[in-house]
């Protein structure tokens, strides 16, 4: 029975029927011990072995290999009164090594409304991390802003620095980072200009349940997260918070519900500090 039970591999089932069998079977307890030992030795082996195949096929791949992200979309458009359309894409990357992660992000934000362009905004960021120890781990980041309603065709902004992982569990993860920057901006009017500054972000993850339901037939995982990032030079402070709601719909495709607010203390002629958007969009995963 034992010999059948570890024939299927599966450690719950071989532990079931040993502890039966060692209470049908008083007077073979020593013999059951030594099955079972043998048993959890031969597992333990094979899991040691498949953790040294995939780590060294993590330290083999080359740098396209081990990929994985998200892709998400959401478009409007109305007519009548008023006559718009609108485009919202982010797709983000990212690829996890044995000391290196790489993240990557871009994202497109646009907006024609009675003919003429009234939301126009281009972001690109990459950020590689070296994990120094189990929480603490080093940064770079380049980022690139377009936004020529907020005053700047251009804006380059490059850090580096330290992170923590401040919560670090399966269902909340809560990591701070901070560094010196230096950022450059191409106005809108032709000039140009570059500061030293100092760079602050928060990432925030939170799984709120392992099941929700959502429609009569459809189950969901509900993830809550934000982002925050804050760059401050001398002429200028930016501020950047993401918050959103997820909830799975299959095994590739999410519903989001996002908030985002963007903040510029230094604003051109004509233009608020604050920008707010809430946006809804699908994302699939690969």
């Amino acid at each position: 029975m034992i010999e059948a039970a570890v024939e299927t591999g599966d450690a719950d089932t071989v532990k079931a029927v040993v502890d039966v069998a060692r209470t049908t079977n008083p007077d073979d307890v020593a013999e059951i011990d030594a099955m079972f030992a043998s048993f959890e030795a031969e597992q333990a082996e094979l899991a040691a072995a498949e953790a040294e195949a995939e780590e060294m096929a993590i330290r083999e791949a080359g740098l396209l290999d081990n990929w994985n992200g998200q892709g998400q979309i959401g478009f409007f458009q109305s007519s009548g009164n008023t006559d718009s359309v609108g485009l919202t894409a982010q797709v983000e990357l990212n690829r996890e090594g044995i000391d290196w992660e790489h993240k990557f992000r871009a994202a497109v934000d646009y907006r024609r409304n009675n003919g003429a362009t009234d939301r126009e905004q281009f972001l690109a960021v990459y950020e590689p991390r070296y994990q120094i120890s189990d929480r603490l781990f080093a940064y770079a980041l380049g980022q690139y802003e377009r936004d020529r309603f907020q005053g700047f065709s251009a804006r380059y902004s490059f850090s580096g620095g330290l992170g923590y992982r401040v919560i670090d569990g399966e269902n909340l993860r809560l990591a701070v980072k901070a560094g010196p920057a230096w950022r450059r901006t191409q106005l809108v009017n032709g000039q140009s200009e570059s500061n030293f500054a100092a760079l602050a972000g928060l990432d925030f993850d939170w799984q709120i349940s392992d099941r929700i339901k959502v429609t009569q037939d459809t189950n969901a995982v509900a993830d809550a997260g934000g982002s925050a990032l804050a760059i401050v030079d001398s002429n200028n402070v930016t501020l950047n918070l993401v918050t959103g709601l997820e909830g799975k719909i299959n095994d590739s495709l999410t519903a989001r519900l996002g908030y985002t607010i963007e903040y510029d203390s230094n604003p051109p002629a004509g233009a608020v500090s604050t920008d707010t958007m809430t946006r809804f969009t699908l994302i699939y995963g690969f």
